[in-house]
């Protein structure tokens, strides 16, 4: 039951289609890695056996790849698992820094196939080709230190134009029981195809790289039954943008979403992953549907018939157990869902688009769509573009352009090139809409963006899984919604959100009154799939004469210090920075966009630590006062002067701290700035095992109302680190400027090992103490 990868590239994509472009598909796996379903059925069977009951297919997967089966302790939402990684993948903003990490690391190799994947610092300015040239250019200090980075340590490197990291694992890498980590938090796209892909910090990639087990709290299961099916306007992204809206922003943390029932099948294998993409905005570990016949056409599709094969050998371990149990159930009839819209600001707040028009002239937010933007991680499949354009073409038959801005994302060279020579592609252009790069773009704020000024209120509506404020082009005055490539297509044609397409009517070239029909479009193309370019560089057989340059003087990249040890004591009287006010995403601690350009260097990085958090006293953004001299100043200004004067700080937040993107950037960059403490009623997942890896303390108030006795000029004190151990809380001296304090309970989550994290300094520097 075993698939050597080597042995399956040279059978892949043999179809007289691909024949001309094998070479291109051969060279994307490496040679010897190997798929067991024979261990992973062994691991199940241990452990169901041990716990003596059925299991949910995400335990099976998760369980089936522990480090120990027979001994580890296991219990959802409570112990910590030790387990074995099939693979990494790194996009190149986060690849930068967990590279440099690796570096520091001493070791000669990775230990476990890796991949380095070029997509976020490709800028939406003009077009496909043109951004693509100018991002080759602008970032060549960078894509050379990647490339050489994987060359010297047995990393795969995709370069730019490739794709989005998380298509180009669907196409390539993703497949029915693997465990994958990446450095993204929309990683869960795997979960389209069977697997269970967990976003991490690049702290946890290098763990796995370097052969280490790694750690992750056991989740909870969430089920999803599907009944019915999906038909109409309704589409994939519709399921998550409910579940979003019943689960919130933080209802899925600390726990896996396991969609299951009958109406899993009307879902095509790219629309599961659409899903489960979007379960990163719930806070969910990850999200996976079960291996049915979807999936098996999807991989026959792309040049794996030979997993498919496997797959279907082995599919009793990759579906749930009759029986099985989960921690909650939601149920969606698929039948009856109806097209959705969630927005502005948050992907929770969920809304049937035939009430979004009503709803948006309530709340005072602008009816005007000003851009309508499709593609991105989460809908860019070759269904999402076929159904696109066949709305567009509608339009176009009457005589009719989008009244809109459109841009149109491929989420890979692959879809790219096989919607181009489909003819999708000119269809989208016709209707007025500019095909960006194979790459993240506006997504993630890589947009410079012309028609409207910053600070002027506008509408934008998206096929993204994400539309926290400022994200898309740094404007906070524009409103966001994300919802299918269908409606936005829909609604940029309209112009306006006052228009549902199952009901309204749009008015012709000639005066006529004409609807939509509703879109249609092939799952997967006819004549297969178009490879396009060959992006991919193999990592050499002999490295030792790879060079990897950082130089000193650079702005884009710097070689990582390690960070000081614990003192062996007490945390005395640390300065409040910030008391955050509300929501505080990874954007609003480390903002992407502009900021990309200095993910490898990170002195000039923590140049935004917070600039995007609400000061509570005062309701500002980057204005906070410095305690030591008076005067107020920007977040990073005035930590930088604490940690010149020897002054440690603690920053104070509110509920689900840190959602949003696996940056572990905004975990760094307060360590870097002198920072020790973040303390909040609540964290998200990655972050606080970030900020854990780092050598920071978070902490969580016992009574969420502590949050208020909290003031913006206190010093606070942690006590009790000498007998610091897992369950056992710390104290707060909260010491107000009056000369009053307050004695609070402070509530953590680390483990035995991450309490050697905090001891050493940093997880790196305990890896290190090992070697």
């Amino acid at each position: 039951a075993y698939l050597v990868l080597g042995e399956g590239a040279r059978r892949l994509h043999v179809s007289a289609a691909f024949n001309a472009k094998a070479k291109v598909a051969m060279s994307r796996f490496e040679p010897g890695t190997s798929i067991s379903y024979e261990k992973l059925h062994e691991n199940i069977d241990i452990v169901r056996k041990r716990l003596n009951r059925p299991l949910t297919l995400s335990e099976k997967i998760v369980y089936g790849h522990l480090d120990d089966p027979m001994g580890q302790d296991i219990a959802r939402g409570r112990t910590y698992l030790r387990l074995r990684p099939d693979r990494v993948a790194m996009q190149d903003a986060t690849a930068q820094m967990a590279m440099l990490q690796f570096i520091s690391s001493g070791l000669p190799k990775v230990a476990v196939p890796s991949t380095i994947h070029c997509d976020h610092l490709i800028e939406a300015q003009i077009g496909g080709v043109e951004d693509l040239k100018r991002a080759k250019e602008v970032n060549q200090e960078v894509y050379n230190f990647l490339a050489t980075a994987g060359a010297k340590y047995g990393v795969g490197f995709w370069k730019p134009g490739s794709g989005i990291i998380h298509q180009i694992i669907l196409e390539n890498y993703a497949y029915p029981g693997v465990l994958l980590i990446g450095t993204d938090s929309h990683t869960p796209n795997g979960g389209g195809l069977g697997s269970i892909c967990i976003g991490v910090g690049g702290a946890d990639a290098v763990d796995v790289m370097a052969g280490i087990p790694w750690e992750l709290k056991c989740p909870n299961v969430i089920g999803v039954k599907l009944t019915g099916s999906l038909s109409g306007w309704t589409s994939p992204k519709d399921v998550i943008l409910k579940v979003a809206g019943i689960l919130t922003v933080k209802g899925g943390t600390g726990a896996i979403v396991e969609y299951h029932g009958p109406g899993v099948d009307s879902i095509s294998c790219t629309g599961m992953a659409t899903i489960c993409n979007m379960g990163a905005e719930i806070g969910a570990t990850t999200s996976v549907f079960p291996y049915n016949h979807r999936m098996k056409t999807y991989l026959n599709k792309t040049g794996r018939a030979d997993i498919a094969a496997l797959a279907d050998k082995h599919k009793d371990d990759l579906v749930p157990d009759k029986g099985c149990k989960y921690d909650q159930v939601i149920e969606i009839n698929l039948s009856e869902l109806k097209p959705h819209i969630n927005g502005p600001f948050t992907p929770d707040l969920a809304h049937p688009v035939s009430e979004i028009g009503a709803v948006a002239e309530k709340n005072g937010w602008p009816l005007e769509v000003k851009v309508g933007l499709i593609g991105s991680c989460t809908n860019s499949s070759y269904e999402d573009m076929g159904r696109a354009a066949s709305l567009a073409k509608q339009a176009l038959d009457k005589g009719l352009k989008c009244k809109a801005a459109f841009t149109v994302t491929p989420g890979s060279e692959q879809i790219r090139a096989t919607i181009e020579r489909d003819g999708f592609s000119k269809i989208l252009r016709d209707v007025g809409g500019v095909v960006l790069a194979n790459a993240c773009g506006p997504c993630i704020g890589q947009w410079d963006r012309k028609d409207v000024k910053k600070g002027e209120k506008n509408t934008i509506v998206t096929s993204y899984n994400r539309n926290f404020t400022s994200r898309n082009d740094a404007n906070p005055a524009t409103h966001a919604f994300v919802t299918s490539p269908e409606i936005v297509t829909a609604l940029a044609i309209a112009g306006t959100l006052k228009f549902d397409p199952e009901t309204d009517y749009l008015t012709a070239a000639n005066g006529e009154k004409f609807k939509l029909e509703p879109p249609n479009g092939d799952e997967l193309p006819a004549r297969d799939f178009d490879p396009g370019q060959d992006t991919y560089q193999h990592p050499p057989a002999e490295s030792g004469s790879v060079m990897v340059d950082v130089s000193p003087t650079s702005t884009r990249l710097q070689l990582l210090e390690p960070f000081d040890k614990w003192n062996g004591k007490d945390l005395e009287d640390l300065q409040v920075l910030i008391k955050v006010k509300g929501k505080c995403t990874t954007d609003h601690i480390s903002a992407a966009g502009p900021w990309l350009k200095f993910r490898g260097h990170l002195d000039n990085i923590s140049n935004n630590m917070l600039i995007g958090a609400i000061n509570i006293e005062n309701d500002a953004v980057n204005k906070i006062k410095n305690r030591l001299t008076g005067e107020y100043g920007g977040v990073p200004d005035v930590a930088r002067h604490y940690k010149a004067n020897g002054l440690s700080w603690v920053v104070v937040g509110d509920d689900n701290y840190g959602e949003g993107s696996s940056r572990e950037h905004a975990a760094l960059e307060p360590r870097h700035l002198g920072g020790r403490v973040i303390l909040v009623k609540s964290f998200a997942r990655i972050h606080e095992t970030n900020l854990k890896k780092q050598g920071m303390l978070p902490l969580t108030f016992a009574d969420p109302t502590d949050y208020d006795k909290i003031r913006p000029d206190d010093k606070i004190s942690i006590t009790g680190l000498a007998t610091f151990a897992p369950g056992k809380p710390l104290k707060g001296v909260v010491k107000h400027g009056d000369g009053s304090q307050d004695i609070i309970t402070l509530n953590h989550t680390f483990n035995e090992n991450q309490v050697e994290w905090f001891h050493a300094g940093s997880a790196l520097n305990r890896m290190k103490e090992l070697q």
